[in-house]
């Protein structure tokens, strides 16, 4: 089965993560092998995907990944219908030609494109709309449109609107305010934080099914042309355990990062610093991922297990820690005792700090690569330390800024740019083959 379908959007804040998870949910519904994926770096829609169908969703980015890697990600599941949920409007990336957009991981992967539009206080307007983006290129693949906000009364006119604009109408939701899902200053709360989430998805899913086009959808879907199977990773070690934080504080986790660490021969085992007041045993590694730790202050502060863990760094376990993670292993966090490896104050600040993707490049040989070597990223925080590191430098796409970050050597990664291991499999090998290598004393 090559089966794919890409839900995009007009804009951010269109309604498409709502569909993306209504569509998850009614395909569930009818027993049909459905996995997900999410365009670009974006680690909380992948949650919510995750709880809809019960499987792990991916990330599928053109910034990390050439055109063939995106195909090859995306055959990985060919016995099962693939439903992509695009980042920011469809054209929207980096610099004004929008590099590494949603509409580049659709036209590498020759995926069938949904447009989400909002029509909330619009009517005939829509024809612009969609007309605009079915020709802003003169390959878009923009297929068709489901109409976000609607009511059943609007939609039979809105289905006129669309054939004129030669798009196959494909249905609308109306707006359901128990459905709805808040946000904070990263975007959505997370999926573990909404105790009736699971309740507001069975609604979502009888709303797909009873006014989206789940058959059409279905048979634009099948419409993909044959996709690569890819080849896993050659082992490096056997067995080597690696113990990775999970947990409310911990959840900012790459799938694919976990994959290619299993298939070069781990076993993941994984904890929580919120819960936990021991390491697991016999690990050759330890992950810290980011996440919200900010969140639970005095849970992480209060738990003995920051002192073991800052033990088990200074002795040589090699660790990589991003974001959250980076942050946790701060002498303080908004003035909360933390794990006391690196010696300075982390705090929160009032705007987004140095986000957006980044190259990496290694100004010292450390845990992860040598000097010289490089490897794509990408941060987004509100967060800042008193020091950043140095043994990396981040620059923009653009070529047009740049900065010092991270702190590293021969057993450590730990700053705020989040890596995608992919991008550059040999960080990962090296932290396999320390990992494979530490002995506790």
């Amino acid at each position: 089965m090559n089966d794919r379908i890409l839900i995009t959007g007009t804009n951010s804040g269109c309604g498409k993560t709502t569909v993306t998870c209504a569509l998850l949910r009614a395909l569930k519904n009818r027993g049909l092998p459905v996995q997900s994926f999410k365009c670009g770096p974006d680690y909380i829609d992948p949650m919510f995907h995750r709880e809809v169908i019960g499987v792990p969703a991916r990330n599928l980015d053109p910034f990390f990944s050439t055109p063939d890697q995106l195909r090859c990600q995306l055959g990985g599941g060919l016995d099962k219908l693939s439903v992509l949920e695009g980042v920011m409007g469809y054209y929207d990336g980096i610099g004004i030609d929008g590099r590494a957009s949603t509409y580049e991981a659709a036209k590498a992967t020759d995926t069938p494109v949904v447009l989400v539009v909002n029509v909330r206080g619009m009517y005939t307007s829509a024809g612009a709309i969609l007309q605009g983006f079915r020709d802003f290129r003169p390959d878009s693949g923009i297929r068709g449109v489901i109409f976000n906000n609607a009511s059943p009364m609007l939609y039979g006119d809105l289905k006129k609107i669309a054939e004129q604009a030669e798009l196959r109408p494909l249905g609308y939701l109306p707006r359901a305010e128990e459905a709805t899902i808040g946000s904070r200053h990263l975007g959505l709360i997370t999926a573990g934080e909404i105790a009736d989430l699971q309740q507001r998805l069975d609604g979502l899913g009888a709303l797909a099914e009873k006014c989206l086009d789940i058959d059409g959808i279905l048979a634009l879907a099948a419409e993909g042309t044959p996709l690569p199977r890819p080849q896993a990773a050659e082992p490096i070690a056997q067995g080597v355990r690696i113990a990775v934080a999970r947990d409310r504080a911990f959840c900012f986790l790459y799938e694919e990062n976990l994959r290619l660490l299993e298939e070069l021969g781990c076993e993941l085992v994984y904890f929580s610093p919120l819960k936990d007041e021991h390491l697991p045993e016999n690990i050759g590694g330890l992950y810290l991922p980011g996440g919200y730790p900010e969140l639970y202050l005095q849970e992480l502060s209060a738990n003995p297990i920051k002192d073991e863990i800052r033990g088990a760094i200074e002795g040589g376990l090699p660790a990589v820690a991003e974001c959250g993670g980076f942050l946790y292993l701060h002498d303080t966090l908004d003035g909360a005792e933390m794990a006391g490896v690196i010696h300075a104050p982390a705090f929160r600040t009032e705007k987004l700090q140095r986000f957006g993707y980044v190259n990496l490049t290694a100004e010292r040989d450390n845990l992860l690569c040598h000097t010289g070597e490089s490897i794509r990223a990408h941060e987004f925080h509100y967060y800042d330390s008193a020091d950043n590191g140095d043994a990396f430098t981040a620059a923009k796409p653009s070529g047009k800024r740049s900065w010092p970050c991270v702190h590293a050597g021969e057993t450590l990664y730990a700053g705020f740019p989040h890596l995608f291991f992919p991008a550059n499999p040999a960080f990962a090998e090296n932290f396999v083959r320390k990992a494979a290598g530490y002995v506790a004393d």
